[in-house]
């Protein structure tokens, strides 16, 4: 009885079409955390855009094994890497379809068109798509590939060769990740001459295991099985519904009701009743994350080094441990994860010392009671799940050394835009690794390439710099590891950023979840997975 109430609420909500019961099992609510701010993965960086549209509606040449990191073949089947590693030529898969909808009806199969139009939009600023619809692509050129990619060719119709101005060791893993999704030339050139270039970013085609139906923001997003799909068995699902609610105690309310059947981010304070509730599940894993303070050196007084340091001794972390993260933190040190390779041990923490940061400022020529910003996000993360209270521990915290911070907050996509702009002075923000290599925390988050992405601190240093850069042009690991060993204590004295935790990844679902793998890159992809009754 229970079920059947269930799926005759959701029919009343709107969130799945009418069926019989019998095929209910293939219905799939996931109650997300929060809207994405659109659809073509190259424009963002998040993982909730990237949900609701890499992970779910595309696919890229290489991909990352199911909750994994190791790379497996996507609409590349193979790959030849030349012996100087400049070059990488890609055989595609043949007979992959695009998605055809009530928009879209594809006249042909995926070729080297596809991958042509993806990334010479990205690498060129005067592409016709681009000049139509104006975006940027924040990872893509955050990650420099914009100016290492030299060329792009088609081979034939079924092979694509990049060449590269400089070796890149980490280039198949970042071709995997979510910024990398394959679009339809067909479909933009369809866009173009109809003057609707912008729909592509909300009107999504892809080749991926579910196919695109309708959004309602801060609702709902509907997709149906890709029935089409070029590995069938990964399609287990008819329709799959993101059921969209900010509140974290309301989706958990919602999953303990069966009204969805997976969730994320629960508060720390609900994970004992979630665990002892006979009908869930709850795997849980090391979370490969950061939550960090990023201090904008383009403001004063943040340019200053001491003022950084005195901020940054003034954090009395485990506190933020014990009452934001209540068991579920580690405490971070240093920019990146201990279990990413090249961790550097010997990186310490200064002592927590509020008197002695007092002094810093005052011979830094900060006044007490100096005002500054402190941004905190309005929405849980997987490395932070309560910013709004660690901002306000802060807050606590930086009044002893004398500065008066006052805390501002947007909408997550405002958010992300305002701070990208710089207009923050300093703010709560984190990462989760999305590719397995060190590049992408020490060259995506604090490379020079990046200061106009995700590198909130906005600080580039030359030396560096020239040790991230020269770490990248090498694929002999104990070389790397080396080079990236010397850049962390550069990170550490310079005080870009504070480093907070880094939080266990719990992922709550109902038991009758089958085969949902939690990713290492804090993302949800749901081809592969079913639901038992």
């Amino acid at each position: 009885m229970r079920k059947n109430a269930v799926i005759q609420t959701l029919l009343a909500a709107g969130l799945i079409a009418s069926a019989p019961f019998a095929s209910a099992a293939s219905n799939l609510v996931f109650c997300s955390e929060g809207s994405p701010a659109g659809f073509d993965p190259g424009q963002y960086t998040t993982g909730t855009d990237f949900d609701a549209a890499a992970e779910t509606m595309f696919n890229r040449l290489t991909q990352f094994e199911r909750g994994g990191t190791a790379v497996v073949p996507g609409l590349a089947e193979k790959w030849d890497i030349a012996a100087d590693g400049l070059s990488y030529t890609f055989h595609l898969r043949p007979g992959v379809k695009f998605h055809s909808t009530e928009y879209f009806k594809p006249t042909r199969e995926f070729n080297a068109d596809d991958v042509l139009f993806t990334f010479q939009r990205m690498l060129d600023k005067e592409h016709p798509f681009r000049k139509a619809y104006p975006s940027e692509f924040p990872y893509f050129t955050d990650m420099g590939m914009d100016a290492n990619i030299a060329k792009l060719e088609k081979l034939d119709d079924m092979t694509v060769k990049f060449s590269l101005n400089n070796v890149d060791a980490a280039f198949i893993q970042n071709l995997a990740m979510s910024f990398a999704s394959i679009q339809s030339a067909e479909y933009a050139d369809q866009l173009l001459k109809a003057g609707q270039a912008a729909d592509i970013n909300q009107k999504p085609i892809g080749t991926g295991p579910f196919v695109f139906k309708r959004y309602q923001k801060d609702a709902q997003i509907r997709f149906t099985g890709n029935k089409d799909y070029w590995l069938p068995e990964d399609v287990k699902i008819d329709n799959l519904i993101f059921a969209i609610n900010t509140d974290a105690s309301v989706r958990m309310q919602k999953l303990k009701a069966g009204e969805c059947q997976i969730t994320l981010f629960p508060r720390p304070a609900d994970l004992e009743s979630l665990k002892k509730d006979p009908n869930l599940a709850m795997p849980e894993q090391a979370g490969f994350n950061l939550g960090y303070i990023a201090y904008n050196v383009t403001h004063k007084p943040f340019d200053q080094l001491e003022v950084r340091q005195a901020l940054d001794m003034a954090v009395n972390k485990q506190a933020i441990i014990d009452a934001v993260y209540q068991g579920a933190g580690q405490l971070a040190v240093n920019g990146m994860p201990p279990t990413q390779w090249s961790y550097d041990e010997t990186v310490k923490d200064p002592a927590f010392d509020p008197e002695k940061a007092k002094a810093l400022l005052k011979a830094a020529g900060v006044a007490e009671g100096t005002e500054i910003t402190l941004w905190a996000m309005p929405v849980q993360r997987p490395y932070n799940p309560n910013a709004k209270l660690m901002a306000e521990m802060l807050q606590a915290d930086w009044a002893k050394a004398g500065i008066k911070a006052k805390i501002v907050s947007y909408e997550w996509g405002e958010y992300l835009k305002r701070s990208k702009a710089g207009e923050h002075d300093a703010m709560l923000i984190g990462w989760s690794g999305d590719n397995g290599d060190p590049d992408n925390w020490l060259g995506t988050l604090y490379g020079c390439d990046a200061v106009d992405g995700n590198n909130f601190s906005k600080w580039c240093d030359a030396s560096y710099d020239k040790l991230v850069q020269a770490a990248k042009r090498t694929t002999d690991v104990a070389e790397r590891t080396a080079l990236y060993k010397q850049a962390q204590h550069i990170l550490k004295a310079q005080v870009p950023i504070t480093p907070i935790a880094h939080s266990t990844v719990y992922q709550p679902m109902r038991k009758n979840v089958q085969d949902f793998k939690i990713s290492p890159f804090a993302l949800n992809a749901f081809y592969g997975v079913g639901v038992g009754k």
